[in-house]
């Protein structure tokens, strides 16, 4: 009789059975979260799509990512060719 109840296993094996499962799939899901954090929807994928080339050129700056002289020279590469760079 005891091979149609789970193998010997009781009701209290089959609960912890399956809060093991569901507690395993629980980190695993927290811990793809947390290490592909901003996929998806979020305010900062939203925002830069709507930034100039200007806008984009100053926030590297501030952040650093770029230097000054970076900045200067891709400034003057934003900026509309004048009447003497035409020529």
């Amino acid at each position: 009789m005891w091979m149609f109840n789970g193998y010997g296993m009781g009701t209290g094996g089959w609960l912890l059975m399956a809060l093991f499962w569901v507690l395993l799939v629980a980190v695993i899901v927290f811990a793809i979260v947390k290490l592909f954090p901003g996929r998806g929807h979020g305010p900062a994928v939203q925002t830069a799509s709507f930034e100039t080339p200007r806008q984009l050129l100053d926030r590297r700056l501030a952040s650093g990512e770029i230097g000054l002289e970076d900045h200067e020279r891709l400034s003057a590469r934003l900026a509309p060719p004048t009447q003497t760079q035409r020529s």
